[in-house]
C-alpha cells in the first residue's frame, strides 16, 4: 500500500470547505467553526512530523479537527475539572459516538508547568517578531487576543478570505520557527 504524503500549501485549497462544513455541522457556529478549521491547520504544521502517512492527508486532518472540536466542548462544558459531555461524529472517515468524562482541571498547575508556559511564551513571543508586519498584527489579534474575525477584518480594512491567508501563512512560519526554536 502506498504512502500518503503530506503538504500544507495545499491545505486551504483543498480541505479548508470541507473541514469548514463538518465542523459548522458539528459546533452550529460559522465563526467558531472557522477558529476550529484554523486551530487544526495550526496543530497540523506543529504535528507534520508525526505524519506516517498511514492515512490521507485529510483524513489525518480530520482526526487533529475532532479532538480540536472535543477540547470546545470541554471547554464550554467543564465544571471545575470535571465534566461530561458527548459528542457525535458520523462521516465517511470515521464513524461512532465519542464519550468524555472527565477534563483537566485548568485551575492545577504545577512549578513545572509555570516554567514551562513562560519558556513557551517567550518562544512564541521570539517568533512572532520575526514575522512581518501584516502577519504578526493578524496572527496576534486572532491567535493571542482572540478578536473576532469581523472585528480583525474592519479593523485593518481586509477580507475574511485574505485573513484566512495571512493566518495560516503566518501559523505556517510560526509552526518552522517554533520547530526550529522550542522543540
Amino acid at each position: 500500500m502506498p504512502k500518503h504524503t503530506i503538504d500544507p500549501n495545499q491545505w486551504i485549497d483543498l480541505y479548508s470547505d470541507y473541514l469548514f462544513n463538518f465542523t459548522v455541522s458539528r459546533v452550529n457556529d460559522r465563526e467558531k467553526a472557522k477558529d476550529l478549521v484554523q486551530d487544526t491547520f495550526f496543530a497540523g504544521l506543529k504535528s507534520m512530523k508525526n505524519f506516517k502517512g498511514e492515512a490521507s492527508e485529510r483524513t489525518w486532518l480530520i482526526s487533529i479537527l475532532k479532538r480540536k472540536i472535543i477540547d470546545h466542548y470541554r471547554k464550554i462544558n467543564s465544571n471545575k475539572g470535571k465534566a461530561e459531555i458527548r459528542v457525535e461524529f458520523n462521516s465517511e472517515d470515521d464513524e461512532g459516538s465519542w464519550l468524555e468524562k472527565r477534563v483537566a482541571d485548568p485551575d492545577y498547575k504545577t512549578a513545572e508547568d509555570t516554567i514551562i508556559n513562560e519558556e513557551l511564551g517567550d518562544a512564541i513571543y521570539n517568533c512572532l517578531n520575526k514575522l512581518p508586519q501584516k502577519q504578526a498584527t493578524v496572527f496576534r489579534m486572532k491567535t493571542i487576543e482572540g478578536l473576532e474575525t469581523d472585528t480583525i477584518c474592519n479593523e485593518l480594512n481586509i477580507t475574511p478570505s485574505n485573513l484566512w491567508v495571512i493566518i495560516h501563512r503566518a501559523r505556517i512560519t510560526m509552526a518552522e520557527c517554533m520547530e526550529k526554536n522550542w522543540f
